[in-house]
């Protein structure tokens, strides 16, 4: 008649679930009962990550008068209830057991100070009911305020109310149970001839006027399975009867006696029973001969007066759907009025909070742990969790650790101060540059502009225009046509620059070669010998680079890794093999005029290139050479920047250290722009 108590169990573990009560206190009576409770509960427990605090087995007292016997436990149940770290305690027992606890309370704190102060969370089971005995009327119920217990379902039903008022003890003379009850309840006691000065019970007293504690008028879970069993068993006596009287009938014989039936008997038709009582609620049994019923959880709350209410907040319905099972109106509880209204806490140890994951305490059960932050990279987002986590790879932790943030995508863009910068230097180069082209065009008939060949000093221009203009790639969003042509018309381009560098070293050794008297070098004057450099450097360089687009072609990626809280966008350049070949080369035609200029530079230097040529080269090995650690000890647009910067530094020299000082000559010292100037040191 009362649901399975395994039920209670799991609905012990979803309460201390639901308010994170990790951290408990175990009361239970020293009998079987309680051992059995134990063993149960600890496994949930244990399944569920709760930890018991203590457990404190109670010992039963046959009377509670023997003060000797009773302040022989008082201290060691005592340490229990004052645990500071463990707010909530299961309390496992029968009717005398929460009786049993105050008097621990009372006779240890005889005027009520501590007893104000002790803030717990009391959990009851099914078993208890809560009484106290007469002589305990007047003591505080402070102590269990806000108690929650589980109680056998139950409900109003009809009438009962005025049935208990209507309660008359003269009732029944034969009955001495409601006498002895009303004289312990209304602490009187009834007329005798011995007892003619004491004030004696009427009998006319209102049950309604008792407290709580000394009788509850309303349907407690007991009583109602005891008043729903009464009806249970006529129904299947009625079903017996109605039974056997048939067949009876049949037989001839319509004699039948109930008091013939043994207990037994019952079974076959109880577990067929099923009907509504005068509550409304139907009354049946499952496979397993279980009353399909659940519990009620109630909320104590007591007043000064020592009168208290049970106020129910909550069911536990087995029979329900899965989320519905268990619940509870949070809103509805009382707290102790220490805890002011703040659901309280029941840990080892307070909660790791968000940035910080467990760490084990040696020695210590595995509810009580320590806080450790979270590793650099990692976060946690909730209360007390195990091990913190990595964000997504789009992603990346706060500065608290708690939460992750998108990472902003990163490039060198036109848009920002240092894009704007390189983008600026870029265009202004290109425009000197097309100036001095165009000043080398209007005066192309110039001593000045004829030596040194000419036509080799209009591709060095124009070459140089398109490396100031090949820099431009490398700046915006990196797209897959930007990245499949930023490299290789880079280092084309600049093949294109350095060789005709070096054809114009080689001219300027030949023609000083070719004055002297006798020599052969004249035949190698020739424009076809400098097209030749030209278009054979430009060649290998060109090879190379279109051998690369072909193995391995640069594309474009998101790097993640690289920086914590950005997502570079940049070229992976297919093939960093590749990609320092076109470099090595370009190097090695910058060696290669430096060093031929650099033999050429005690020849006659009127209209002598060799010393500008000397300069350049070394002022473009020095940014070249500068450029590997630089390149590699930078990621995202920084790295962009460096070669951007070395693109137009070492255009730049090139076109200051080769072209400044004809561009003076012909602008500003137009005097010595002829031919008496040209052969004035020939010899």
């Amino acid at each position: 008649m009362v649901p399975n108590e395994a039920h209670q169990y799991m609905a012990i573990i979803n309460l201390l679930q639901r308010f994170g009560w990790t951290w408990v206190g175990l009361f239970v009576t020293d009998d079987e009962g309680g051992e059995n409770f134990l063993q149960a509960l600890e496994q949930l427990l244990y399944q569920h990550g709760i930890c018991s605090a203590f457990t404190q087995r109670m010992e039963k007292i046959a009377r509670f008068d023997m003060l000797g016997e009773i302040f022989q436990l008082l201290d060691r149940y005592y340490v229990g209830l004052t645990n500071d770290k463990a707010n909530a305690f299961i309390v496992y027992g029968d009717s005398q057991t929460l009786t049993w606890l105050r008097s621990v309370m009372f006779l240890r704190d005889l005027e009520n100070k501590e007893s104000l102060t002790l803030r717990k969370v009391w959990i009851m089971t099914t078993q208890i009911d809560f009484v106290l005995l007469s002589f305990q009327k007047s003591w505080d119920l402070e102590l269990f305020q806000g108690a929650i217990s589980f109680t056998i379902h139950s409900n109003e039903l009809l009438k009962f109310h005025e049935f208990l008022q209507s309660i008359k003890p003269y009732w029944n003379p034969g009955d001495g149970f409601l006498k002895d009850f009303w004289e312990q309840a209304f602490d009187c006691p009834f007329p005798d001839l011995l007892m003619q000065d004491t004030e004696t019970c009427t009998g006319e007293e209102k049950l309604e006027g008792l407290p709580g504690h000394l009788f509850e008028m309303g349907m407690t879970g007991h009583s109602y399975s005891i008043y729903n069993a009464v009806f249970v068993v006529a129904h299947a006596l009625h079903a017996i009867y109605s039974y056997r009287s048939k067949h009876r009938v049949m037989a001839g014989d319509k004699r039948f006696e109930l008091q013939e039936l043994q207990p037994w008997q019952l079974h076959y038709f109880l577990q067929d029973v099923s009907f509504n009582n005068s509550a409304g609620e139907t009354m049946s049994f499952n496979e397993k001969r279980e009353l399909r019923s659940g519990f009620d959880i109630t909320n104590m709350i007591t007043f000064p007066n020592k009168s208290f209410f049970r106020m129910k907040v909550g069911c536990v319905d087995p029979g329900a759907l899965e989320g519905e099972a268990f619940i509870i109106h949070e809103d509805m509880l009382v707290w102790h009025r220490g805890f002011n209204q703040v659901i309280p806490l029941s840990l080892c140890n307070d909660h790791c909070h968000p940035g910080n994951q467990k760490k084990k305490k040696e020695g210590g059960k595995f509810c009580c742990y320590g806080c450790v932050p979270c590793p650099e990279g990692e976060i946690s987002n909730q209360d007390d969790m195990n091990d913190c986590f990595r964000c997504p790879k789009a992603q990346y932790p706060n500065k608290n650790k708690t939460a992750c943030i998108q990472k902003m995508m990163t490039f060198l863009s036109y848009e920002e101060p240092l894009g704007i910068s390189l983008a600026s230097i870029a265009l202004s180069f290109f425009l000197i540059t097309a100036l001095v082209l165009g000043i080398f065009i209007k005066y192309r008939d110039t001593p000045i502009v004829k030596a040194n060949n000419r036509d080799l000093t209009y591709s060095l221009l124009v070459s140089l225009l398109l490396c100031f203009l090949s820099s431009l790639l490398f700046l915006g969003e990196p797209s897959k046509v930007s990245c499949l042509l930023r490299q290789p018309m880079f280092g084309i381009i600049f093949s294109v620059a350095v060789s005709c560098v070096l054809a114009k070293t080689v001219t300027v050794v030949l023609a000083f070669l070719a004055t002297k008297p006798g020599s052969s070098m004249r035949k190698w004057l020739r424009k076809r010998l400098t097209n030749s450099i030209v278009f054979s450097c430009s060649l290998i360089q060109s090879t190379i680079c279109i051998f690369w687009l072909m193995a391995s072609p640069p594309f474009p990626e998101l790097d993640m890794h690289s920086l914590a809280e950005k997502i570079i966008v940049q070229c992976n350049e297919g093939s960093v093999t590749m990609f320092y070949c076109v470099l090595g080369y370009m190097f090695l035609l910058a060696i290669a005029s430096f060093v031929a200029a650099f033999a050429a530079r005690k020849l006659p230097d009127s209209f002598n290139e060799a010393k500008f040529i000397t300069f350049s080269m070394l002022l473009f090995c020095c940014v070249w050479l500068s450029f590997f650690p630089a390149y590699l000890s930078t990621r995202g647009k920084h790295m962009v920047a460096v070669e951007i910067f070395s693109i137009l530094s070492s255009s730049a020299g090139l076109l200051g250290c080769i072209f400044a000082p004809k561009c003076y000559i012909i602008i500003l010292r137009p005097e010595l722009n002829n031919r008496e100037q040209l052969i004035k040191k020939k010899y």
